[in-house]
């Protein structure tokens, strides 16, 4: 790896830019970036210019020797880099709204990482993040790509089989369930430990303790709604949270309460409008925030956008990456033997012991019986899902959409996976050869 610590951004022109600049400046003294190169596609242009003007205040003003360069040249964005992270999001926030709207016409869940949705996002952006490895693979072999573009679990799983780029995925929302218990408790992060069982957006937290005493059952039995901001808060059915004996995921709810969250969803797009349209909405909102020239730092409205704290799991990735520092992450990885009833090529999230060589799983201490079904499914699902994004191949498609827990009729799955097939159709050359 060069000597000159370069970082590349595809999808530099993303509202999540301000986010990582911040944790880059914040973190500089353990992670030394030189160079930040924001990568972004002509019809991002203007968000490009917009967001990399920002950064440029906010490096000038931390006083720090870093150069921020702006770029629609993937060649010039990738030559030399050691890190590359994604932000990216084929098809813009109108995919989005397809994936989250046409699923709904059918009786089934309209989500942009889980179900229909997902694998349609997952279609788009499958094939483009494996055309970004193979010129990686020309222009920095030894790079570390760290892939926060969702369904984060299936493209890193994508890129790590079709290509020879080593890549991490990685999500916010287990550091976010660190920073609920660091708020709840009243004590510093560091103190807490949480054991994650699963896939991504698909976990199960199954340890939680506090200076060695466990939390969970207390917390198992105080009713608490572990959600999110961009997941509507239906509370949990106490008593299978309870009977589990491990917190759920807020993504779980699209699983466990599915009338209620399809039900939430009909009215949410009745009233206050899709979650891809509320998201436009927080977008203008913040590129309005991000002109103005005497902003120097990430605005705080930039938590509404739903990915808050993603500069500190990014940033907390390479520092640990860089630096050897044996610390323990919750990462989306190969399974490895991990989950015996799964492939040992399956991405799973886990936590993980990162080194300088990567990320190396840690074995489960409990995975719930009851949730290795569920695992085994929407793997299934991933992994069908996985090959004909890369094949182009409708029967594969079916088969996965068909196989989804959330899909319950073959017929409707047909029904509406050409729908959103031919939606996309712009954005899926291998499907319309």
């Amino acid at each position: 790896m060069s000597k000159h610590l370069k970082l590349a951004v595809i999808g530099g022109g993303s509202s999540y830019t301000p986010e990582l600049v911040d944790g880059i400046i914040r973190n500089f003294e353990r992670f030394p970036v030189e160079e930040i190169i924001l990568l972004d596609i002509p019809e991002g242009e203007w968000k490009l210019n917009i967001v990399g003007n920002l950064a440029k205040r906010m490096i000038a003003s931390s006083g720090l020797p870093i150069t921020v360069k702006l770029t629609l040249d993937r060649q010039e964005a990738l030559d030399g880099a050691g890190y590359v992270t994604t932000q990216m999001r084929v098809g813009l926030l109108e995919a989005r709204t397809w994936d989250e709207t046409i699923p709904l016409k059918y009786g089934v869940i309209g989500q942009e990482t889980t179900g229909p949705g997902g694998m349609l996002k997952a279609f788009r952006t499958i094939p483009v993040l494996l055309d970004i490895c193979e010129a990686m693979e020309r222009l920095c072999p030894d790079a570390w790509l760290l892939n926060f573009t969702n369904p984060a679990g299936m493209v890193t799983e994508a890129i790590l089989k079709y290509s020879r780029i080593k890549s991490i995925g990685l999500c916010n929302s287990p550091i976010a369930a660190y920073k609920w218990l660091s708020g709840l408790y009243e004590v510093a992060p560091e103190r807490i430990y949480c054991e994650f069982v699963g896939l991504n957006h698909l976990h199960w937290i199954t340890q939680i303790s506090i200076d060695g005493e466990s939390k969970l059952e207390e917390l198992l039995n105080g009713g608490g709604t572990y959600s999110a901001r961009n997941v509507p808060q239906l509370d949990w059915n106490a008593s299978l949270v309870r009977s589990l004996g491990a917190i759920p995921s807020y993504y779980l709810k699209y699983f466990y309460l599915q009338k209620e969250m399809i039900e939430s969803q009909l009215e949410a797009q009745r009233t206050e409008g899709t979650r891809a349209e509320v998201v436009k909405r927080v977008e203008d909102e913040l590129f309005e925030l991000y002109r103005d020239p005497n902003l120097a730092e990430k605005p705080r409205q930039l938590e509404l956008r739903g990915g808050a704290y993603y500069s500190e799991a990014a940033v907390n990735l390479m520092n640990s990456l860089y630096n050897d520092s044996q610390d323990i992450q919750t990462l989306n990885v190969p399974n490895q033997g991990i989950l015996d009833f799964l492939p040992d090529d399956a991405c799973i999230e886990v936590n993980c012991t990162v080194t300088k060589q990567g990320p190396v799983p840690i074995p489960t201490t409990k995975v719930p019986p009851a949730v290795k079904g569920l695992i085994h499914a929407v793997k299934t699902y991933e992994q069908l899902a996985i090959e004909a994004a890369v094949t182009g191949d409708k029967g594969v498609a079916l088969q996965a959409l068909a196989h989804h827990p959330l899909v319950r009729s073959a017929n409707v799955a047909e029904r509406l996976l050409e729908e959103m097939l031919k939606q996309n159709r712009k954005y899926l050359p291998l499907f319309f050869k």
